[in-house]
């Protein structure tokens, strides 16, 4: 066995050729949907941090301002912390899904 182990959103696995994979990544790239978080009460796709901070808000969720370098979010009923990239361009799935599984049956993630 020989390659390159990786570790990637809590998943260790061998790569055996890694020069290969990045061009095969590039090839799919094209090919992958981009997706958006909408509300569904409203079914309104959030095209904003201002638009995500006035439905977060009304859910009972706080902004934080700790981090100069994120947006964060706490809700005073629970533990829960959603973190986000200052800069919404960088708004990702991952970050979609968050707030999805930390609001369930408000938010959803959808392809665009």
């Amino acid at each position: 066995m020989s390659g390159v182990w990786v570790f990637k959103n809590g998943v260790v696995r061998l790569v055996e050729n890694p020069g290969t994979e990045s061009l095969d990544r590039s090839r799919q790239g094209s090919n992958t949907r981009n997706k958006v978080l909408v509300h569904t009460p409203s079914n309104e796709v959030i095209t904003s941090y201002a638009v995500l901070e006035r439905k977060l808000w009304s859910l009972g969720w706080e902004r934080y301002y700790d981090d100069p370098d994120l947006l964060q979010f706490h809700k005073r009923s629970t533990v829960h912390l959603i973190s986000l990239p200052k800069d919404f361009n960088k708004f990702k799935s991952i970050h979609m899904y968050n707030i999805v599984v930390k609001n369930r049956n408000v938010f959803e993630v959808r392809d665009m």
